[in-house]
């Protein structure tokens, strides 16, 4: 029954965000419409972050979506309100006494730690890179923003969100995601060190924090990531799935894939790595380079390195079906041969006709010709120059000075 509940399961996320303006392609693009299952827009083939949209309440949602259920006790309380899976995102606003004035300054981050101190809080976001310090309006929310949506795809945890799952399928991602949950879902602590010690030399570490590696708590000082020392009075980022003996840097505590920050310190814990959402689930299952969903059928196609749905080895602007066909890569995308030619192809300078990609050519600049006796050939003499040497003026050819002097007098 519960499959079939997911099986007919209807999404609105083809109206959500329709017609909103590319920051990025501006007017080229005629307004975002969703793909019905590459995850852009069909106009310009961006994603949807890169769109004016916002994303709050979607971002909120799915990451309610990716706690529900979860065994994870501490989670659960730090991530729900009155039972109902949610997740706010922890904005918030801080004012402190200016250190070069007598006035107060505020400052509203888009994400901070839930720590009630909020001088600690402060000092975690100094730690971070400056242009990813979630600072509301600025770069680093806007890569905040990014990462959310790079890191924790909903279609990863999420069937309703993938394209036309069978019932098997269903299933097989079901037990993905409750594995997921279950062993390596978890979100970071900010704490002093010295106050974590404190807690666990006086065997308080279990009832407070959730339970820890045991031992005398006092661990080692440094950053699991880097290996340099924690200072003394600096927040360091602990991992309950880790144990508490590992510590971190705020700054260190990223992706062992991407490198990236762990977007609100949300992370995946496997064999003694720390991956993001979308890295721990290509190492957990294959990933379909067209729709960019976890593959969780038997059946699918390796090509140019990649993984592919078998229905979505397609060329990327057209969609028509590449089994057996010819396609060109472009950009790493899979280009059929009539929207190569239509949309790639670049023309011969000679014949003026499009150069077919399995056919040889020579490029010199910003010209092409055919690597033929009738296209790539002295403008003075007719000469074959293929194989020999040559000048190039403009978008003429020549084998010598003096067929030059000849045609340029």
């Amino acid at each position: 029954m519960e499959i079939e509940k997911e099986m007919k399961k209807v999404t609105l996320g083809h109206e959500f965000g329709a017609g909103a303006a590319c920051l990025k392609c501006k007017d080229k693009c005629e307004g975002f419409e969703l793909h019905f299952w590459r995850k852009i827009c069909r106009n310009c083939k961006c994603g949807l972050t890169e769109h004016n949209v916002s994303m709050n309440s979607e971002e909120n949602k799915k990451v309610g979506k990716l706690f529900e259920d979860t065994k994870y006790t501490g989670l659960i309380a730090k991530l729900k309100t009155d039972g109902i899976p949610g997740y706010q995102g922890n904005m918030v606003t801080i004012t402190l006494p200016s250190p070069t004035t007598a006035y107060t300054v505020s400052v509203t981050y888009e994400w901070a730690p839930p720590v009630a101190n909020k001088h600690l809080v402060m000092r975690y976001i100094e730690l971070l890179p400056p242009e990813k310090r979630p600072v509301a309006g600025s770069e680093g929310a806007a890569y905040r923003r990014q990462q959310m949506d790079r890191q924790l795809p909903e279609h990863d945890q999420d069937p309703s969100k993938c394209h036309e799952l069978s019932p098997a399928e269903v299933k097989q991602m079901q037990q993905y995601v409750r594995k997921c949950k279950d062993e390596a879902l978890g979100v970071g602590d900010v704490m002093l060190p010295e106050e974590m010690a404190q807690f666990q030399a006086g065997g308080q570490g279990a009832a407070a924090v959730g339970g820890g590696s045991g031992g005398s708590g006092l661990g080692p000082k440094s950053c699991h990531h880097c290996k340099k020392p924690m200072l003394l009075g600096e927040p360091a980022v602990y991992a309950e799935r880790a144990g508490y003996d590992k510590l971190w840097h705020p700054a260190c505590f990223v992706c062992c894939t991407c490198s990236e920050l762990l977007v609100d310190m949300i992370y995946f814990w496997k064999k003694g790595q720390m991956y993001c959402g979308r890295h721990y689930g290509d190492s957990e299952k294959p990933r379909c380079a067209g729709c960019d969903e976890l593959i969780f059928s038997n059946e699918y196609t390796q090509a140019e390195g990649q993984n592919w749905h078998l229905k979505h080895f397609c060329c990327f602007d057209c969609d028509c079906i590449l089994a057996g066909e010819t396609y060109v890569m472009e950009k790493d995308k899979p280009i059929c041969k009539p929207c190569y030619m239509k949309n790639y192809a670049v023309k011969c300078t000679s014949c003026q006709k499009a150069v077919e990609p399995e056919a040889q050519r020579v490029s010199y600049g910003e010209h092409h010709w055919h690597a033929e006796p009738d296209c790539f050939r002295c403008s003075g003499c007719t000469k074959c120059l293929v194989g020999q040497r040559f000048m190039a003026v403009k978008n003429c050819l020549f084998c010598s000075v003096e067929c030059k002097k000849k045609v340029m007098a």
